[in-house]
Parts: structure tokens; C-alpha cells; sequence
């Protein structure tokens, strides 16, 4: 039986990750950012990209895989559309100024299309999609990563589980948010499944060879979410991000080159504002509807309540921002070990 989770107030998880990564060298902003991404999808019950990631993110910046103190850049051709060098930085880092950007360019001209290039895990990328409709506008955001999942016809790994995010903000409610990889489940769901001593859902994932496992302790390789539909859609998130801003990772990654196998992350977001399509004013009350009507459709079951993407997760960040957020015993564990590292004090 798994241990009980330590329940800690989400304040005080803010400041105590916060310390732990300024404590690992990184500046106070870029500390603060991490830490939002982070601890938004702890909120959201999104465990697996929440504060368990912490150990890993300190584990890339003392490997130098990730940048302490990157020198991002952003370079410009055109008044939609821009790239964001990461220079190596924390994926919230790096995204969380491309989602900015993008805001600004699309409130100029109506869309705003950033890629970021060469960046560090990225981490939920719901969180960036979501800033991007608080401010009244449409995000879209995916990403490409290193080749950790399989693909139908080929032994081991192949492409990645990598995720898509789209937020649309609805008046009255929470922002319909799909947030999803392309995968069945996501390595760090694969984790937390194993931290917590559980089976994975069946047709999820895979032994390093191939076959089909509920062990969390042998699984290694994710299956693609519907087969060829989430393998190609890796594939094609490959091509509009990595591919389209010169930074391959597939292809140098199955090249040989050991240089191939270091690990980064590009990514594409999109902001899209409301207005330029003609109906700015009536868009958000037009989704309010949509998703009131959605909700009010005859139920299957009468004790079970219709919810539209990003519903119940919003629940849960209200919930938990009430009453504590819940981390895995192994999570906590571990984060002692580095506050002790670190010379950070732990909260009680």
C-alpha cells in the first residue's frame, strides 16, 4: 500500500520550490517562473508535471543540460511571427516569454505565432495556453521533444509523446482547455503510477521491447494515443516545430551521433484574437453557450455531470488552493534531499 501524501498549503510549496531552484543558482525571476508553471498543474491535479518534476528540473541544471542563465533571444522577420533562441533555458522560461510575445503581436495584427527553439522540458503546457486566454484571446500551443515513445511497425523507440494545448476563454466559466499528449499516458503520469504503486490502464505502455505491460516498474515506452493518430501527430509536431526552425531533434537523435541524444525541446505557440475574425464582442458569450448547451444535452447517466475540457481541473486548483496540495511521499522525499542539499529549509 502506497504511503499517505503529504498535503502542503500551495503557498508555501510556491516558496519552498521557488528557494530550492534559487537555491540551485537560478536567477529570482526565472526561479518564479518555473515555479508558477509548476506549481499551476500541482493545483490542477496534474501531478505528473507538478512537484514531482522539481527533482528532475534540479538534476538539469547541475548537469548544465539546462541554463542557469540563459541569454534568450528573440529574432523577427515579420510583425506575426518570431523565434525565440532559449539558449538552453527551463522550458517555463523560455515559453512563458513566447506566450507573452505572442499576446503582443497577435493584440497588434490579430495573430501572434512564436516557435521557441532549443529549450528544457517545457512542462504543462496548458499553463501557457491558458495565460493566453485570460487575456481574452485563443492560445494553441505544441511541442517536440526527444523520441521516447513508440511508433506502429517499429521496435522501440521512435517519436515522441509530444503534448498539444488549446484554451479558449468562455465568459462566467473556466476556459475550455485541452491539454493532452500524443501519447496513451505521459512518462510522467508512467512515474507517478509507480510511485504510487498502481497498474497503468491497459494498451498505455510498453516493456523497452515492445510489449504490451500494467507494471509501471517495466514499462518504458509509452504507445501512442489511437495508434497511428497520435504517432503521426508526434510526427507532424516535429515538423512544424523542431523542422521549421532548423533545430531537428528526430533525426539527429537516430543518427548515431551521441550529440543527437541531448536532451531539448522546441516548441510552437499561437495567440489568436477574437476581434480580427469579425465578431470580437459576441465570440465569448457564443462560447459561453456553447458549453452551457454542451452541459445541458440529455445525460447518459443522471448522477454523472457533463463536463467540457479544463472543467474539472479548474475544480480541483480551487479545491487545492483551499485546502493544501497533495505530493507523493517518494515526491516529498525527495525534495528534502535536495532542500538539505541546497541548504533550503523545508516547510513542516
Amino acid at each position: 500500500m502506497p504511503a499517505p501524501k503529504v498535503v502542503v498549503p500551495a503557498d508555501r510549496l510556491r516558496s519552498f520550490v521557488t528557494a530550492l531552484f534559487t537555491g540551485a543558482g537560478v536567477g529570482a525571476d526565472h526561479a518564479e517562473t518555473i515555479t508558477d508553471v509548476l506549481t499551476w498543474a500541482s493545483l490542477r491535479g496534474v501531478d505528473s508535471h507538478g512537484a514531482s518534476r522539481v527533482p528532475r528540473y534540479l538534476e538539469l541544471l547541475d548537469s548544465g543540460e539546462a541554463n542557469r542563465a540563459p541569454g534568450l533571444r528573440i529574432e523577427s522577420t515579420t510583425a506575426a511571427v518570431a523565434v525565440v533562441d532559449a539558449d538552453r533555458a527551463p522550458g517555463p522560461v523560455a515559453l512563458s516569454l513566447a506566450a507573452g510575445e505572442a499576446v503582443n503581436r497577435a493584440r497588434a495584427g490579430g495573430a501572434g505565432v512564436v516557435a521557441v527553439r532549443r529549450t528544457v522540458h517545457t512542462g504543462a503546457i496548458g499553463y501557457y495556453t491558458s495565460k493566453i486566454a485570460e487575456q481574452s484571446l485563443v492560445g494553441i500551443a505544441f511541442v517536440a521533444g526527444m523520441p521516447n515513445m513508440a511508433y506502429p511497425g517499429i521496435k522501440g523507440i521512435a517519436v515522441a509523446t509530444s503534448p498539444l494545448s488549446i484554451a479558449v476563454p468562455a465568459p462566467g466559466h473556466a476556459p475550455a482547455l485541452l491539454d493532452m499528449a500524443t501519447a496513451g499516458i505521459a512518462l510522467g503520469r508512467i512515474a507517478q503510477f509507480r510511485n504510487g504503486g498502481e497498474p497503468l490502464p491497459e494498451g498505455t505502455a510498453a516493456t523497452a521491447d515492445g510489449v504490451p505491460t500494467t507494471d509501471p516498474n517495466l514499462a518504458k515506452l509509452p504507445l501512442p494515443l489511437g495508434g497511428v493518430k497520435g504517432a503521426g501527430m508526434s510526427l507532424v509536431f516535429e515538423l512544424l516545430t523542431s523542422v521549421l526552425v532548423g533545430a531537428p531533434i528526430l533525426s539527429p537523435f537516430h543518427s548515431g551521433d551521441p550529440a543527437g541524444r541531448v536532451h531539448r525541446q522546441n516548441a510552437l505557440i499561437i495567440a489568436l484574437d477574437p476581434a480580427a475574425f469579425g465578431g470580437g464582442a459576441e465570440f465569448g458569450p457564443a462560447v459561453a453557450e456553447t458549453l452551457d448547451t454542451l452541459k445541458g444535452l440529455t445525460r447518459a447517466d443522471e448522477n454523472e455531470e457533463i463536463h467540457y475540457p479544463g472543467e474539472r481541473s479548474a475544480a480541483v486548483a480551487a479545491h487545492r488552493a483551499a485546502n493544501g496540495i497533495p505530493v507523493a511521499a517518494k515526491v516529498w522525499a525527495e525534495l528534502q534531499v535536495a532542500a538539505e542539499k541546497l541548504g533550503v529549509p523545508a516547510p513542516a
